[in-house]
């Protein structure tokens, strides 16, 4: 039996923050209790709280291709994200995999299988330090979404699809200078070439989107796999994602459809990036407007691992509320939306010692430990 002792940390508790010990026992939360003990590692006040959840990171692809048409290997590349991942006190990770894209040599369009395998084999053969789980992102414009992501409909790793719609000139991208601006950008795309792009994307959407969406929602529902909708700008857009059955609303762009999402029992999900910036880089609503609303449910660190801490202590110290509180849009309630709340996202006797610890200075909070079930990994 090995055993592990924390003691002398703010516990975040589901209800409470208490001055305790915690106690790991074989990877698991063995007991929990107020006060202090003589022996362990002492937290001198620091906090202690559940390790964070993640649904929506696109920070592999960052690993990826650090630059347009940089690619870097991608056994290195899986590695160095799953080090990003513990080092931003993350210790489940949806890692977020796009089935369609852009361009012809897109990763989206290219290396979403060798993406995938190569996460499973990493984490088959014990080289990753964080617990690794798949969200696939279906581009409802390319044609064989459906077909690629009912083969990997049984996959063990397999934790969330999601319905995308980049098409210029709605949801996330109702203003197309915001799209050509975030494809050149990121992309590398041409201004030249952005024109086409625009063109093909709706065409491509106007002939694929209805029956690929319908598809996909059918193997949400016949394999039991949680659906979440993107980027809902509309009341008509939320109708729709709860009559396909989502349970998650990621990135609603308007005050009306996050309201009517949160109110109709889609867990809203919102960007880290967007909190702490104090608006979306594509122009759309404010994070921390809906969460200064109660409309948020869960927070992702979308293309910033890092963002994660910090908009937890922003949200706690703008609303005045208990950390503890404030803590569960990033650790309770994203493990529950996917079925993972009974072993994970709350400091509770038998569940998985996945921990962190911090420290926070009145500035800036910063990590002192990352365990993930019971094993320090940063």
């Amino acid at each position: 039996m090995f055993e592990q002792v924390y003691t002398n940390f703010r516990l975040q508790l589901p209800d409470a923050e208490v001055l305790g010990t915690l106690v790991v026992r074989d990877g698991c939360i063995a007991d929990i209790q107020p006060g202090t003990v003589a022996q362990g590692v002492d937290g001198n006040g620091d906090y202690l709280m559940p390790g964070l959840v993640e649904l929506h990171t696109d920070n592999l692809e960052q690993c990826i291709s650090p630059r347009p048409k940089v690619r870097w290997p991608l056994d290195v590349a899986t590695i160095y994200h799953d080090r990003h991942m513990a080092a931003a006190g993350i210790t489940t990770v949806c890692d977020a995999i796009a089935v369609g894209d852009i361009t012809p040599t897109s990763l989206r369009m290219t290396q979403f299988g060798a993406m995938i395998d190569a996460i499973h084999q990493a984490q088959e053969a014990g080289r990753l330090s964080v617990n690794h789980r798949l969200h696939l992102r279906c581009e409802l414009g390319y044609e064989q979404v459906h077909d690629v992501t009912a083969s990997y409909a049984s996959h063990p790793l397999l934790a969330l699809i999601s319905l995308m719609d980049h098409t210029p000139g709605q949801r996330q991208f109702v203003r197309v200078d915001k799209y050509k601006e975030y494809y050149m950008g990121k992309h590398g795309v041409t201004e030249a070439e952005v024109g086409a792009l625009i063109q093909s994307r709706i065409e491509n959407q106007q002939r694929h989107a209805l029956i690929n969406r319908r598809r996909l929602v059918e193997l949400s529902r016949r394999e039991h796999i949680p659906l979440a909708s993107h980027d809902d700008a509309t009341p008509d857009h939320v109708e729709e994602s709860l009559q396909d059955g989502a349970v998650i609303a990621e990135f609603p762009t308007t005050l009306a459809a996050a309201k009517l999402a949160h109110h109709q029992g889609l867990k809203v999900l919102m960007g880290a990036p967007n909190v702490i910036l104090g608006q979306s880089h594509s122009g759309n609503v404010s994070a921390m407007d809906l969460a200064d609303l109660d409309l948020v449910d869960i927070i992702s660190s979308d293309y910033v691992p890092q963002s994660l801490i910090q908009a937890m202590f922003l949200i706690a110290d703008r609303q005045q509320k208990p950390l503890h509180q404030a803590m569960r849009l990033f650790t309770q309630n994203p493990a529950e939306a996917i079925g993972l709340g009974g072993d994970r996202g709350s400091l509770e006797i038998g569940k998985r010692a996945d921990l962190i610890t911090l420290h926070h200075d009145g500035t800036v909070p910063r990590l002192t430990s990352v365990i993930c079930q019971g094993r320090q990994v940063a």
